[in-house]
């Protein structure tokens, strides 16, 4: 592939994901900005969902050996599933990414991922009782891993969209290809 736009596509997403690998607060990184980034801006879907997904799986498969050297390591289904959700929220987003689209995408991305991540927690674990008030009490432990993942969102969207928006304004080769569409005959 010698696209320009992909390969940048590629190393931003790449190097955003990286911020994993570097000490943060938890859940504050770049790796929901890094899915709704790929669905967005990669035209075909299934390089959409591959080069955001490599670049997470890397970086778990990364993390016991750097920032959390010794502690093993801990791949979930449903980080996973949520991931692959944004991408789809990512997907919603082409053709048009904007301020305010982008925002209420890293939102609703937050939100999703608070929502389905604590209730798999409570579901399928054993630390909080299976009632209402142990639901209530496994979302209430999730708010400050809510608040940063919802920083982390914004803060890392802004960045590579807004990234790449200037790019693309600085080097028109950056730009997406639309493709021509013929007349309707009737």
């Amino acid at each position: 592939m010698n696209n320009p736009r992909f390969w940048t596509l590629v190393a931003m997403i790449l190097a955003a994901a990286a911020t994993r690998l570097i000490p943060h607060p938890p859940n504050l990184t770049a790796v929901g900005a890094v899915a709704l980034f790929g669905g967005a801006y990669f035209s075909r879907r299934w390089l959409a969902v591959l080069i955001p997904l490599a670049a997470m799986l890397l970086s778990d498969l990364a993390l016991p050996y750097t920032l959390y050297a010794g502690s093993g390591l801990s791949i979930t289904p449903m980080t996973y599933i949520c991931f692959l959700l944004t991408v789809g929220l990512g997907m919603l987003l082409r053709e048009r990414v904007s301020f305010g689209s982008v925002t209420i995408g890293a939102v609703a991305a937050s939100v999703m991922f608070f929502l389905l991540s604590n209730g798999w927690v409570w579901f399928g674990g054993s630390m909080y009782p299976h009632n209402a008030a142990g639901l209530i009490e496994c979302y209430l432990a999730g708010l400050p891993f809510a608040q940063n993942m919802l920083v982390g969102n914004l803060f890392y969207c802004g960045v590579l969209f807004g990234g790449m928006e200037a790019c693309q304004r600085t080097w028109p080769a950056l730009q997406q290809r639309k493709l021509a569409t013929a007349p309707v005959v009737q």
